[in-house]
């Protein structure tokens, strides 16, 4: 059973310590969040020892809260938390390199578009198109490997790309 003479004399030394501790951590580099964090655990943890008279509790206090002090440092430190971004209102409003939901939508409605435009190609214009742009082949390769002329590859490329100017625009209107 704790000593209740001892009880007033640890809550008046908890009462005269909070502040000159807080200014202590702080002068030591800790933020007034993880200050205001290791004075609340140093005083919880000095409780078991509520008993000791209040010029030991004093010393043993200071110990208590550069103990937890360090502790804090070193978890920092493995974490890299000096590393990190952080992310509050500053950098709330930088702009995004990402398409908002109306362009990403008409992004897809036009691709949409696009390839209903390519599946209605006749076969050969179809394969010609598809060669060129999406394989990077030359008018020359597309020729020997469709065994047709370069100049028909020419056509059909022209073909091509007329009919899906003309399928893009069908959708945005006049």
């Amino acid at each position: 059973m704790p000593d209740s003479a001892a009880e007033p004399g640890f809550v008046r030394l908890l009462a005269e310590q909070r502040e000159p501790l807080l200014a202590f951590l702080r002068r030591r580099g800790a933020s007034p969040e993880d200050a205001q964090d290791i004075v609340q655990e140093s005083m919880v943890k000095l409780l078991r020892y509520r008993t000791q008279p209040p010029e030991a509790l004093r010393v043993l206090l200071y110990r208590i809260a550069l103990n937890g002090f360090s502790d804090l440092l070193r978890r920092n430190q493995s974490r890299g938390a000096g590393q990190h971004v952080s992310l509050d209102a500053e950098f709330h409003e930088l702009p995004s390199s990402d398409p908002g939901p109306v362009q990403r939508l008409a992004t897809e409605q036009q691709l949409r578009r696009l390839r209903q435009g390519i599946q209605s190609l006749s076969p050969r214009c179809r394969q010609v198109y598809l060669l060129h742009r999406v394989e990077n082949m030359s008018y020359p390769q597309i020729a020997r490997h469709c065994g047709i002329t370069v100049k028909a590859v020419e056509k059909n490329i022209g073909k091509a790309l007329a009919s899906l100017r003309s399928c893009l625009k069908e959708e945005k209107g006049p």
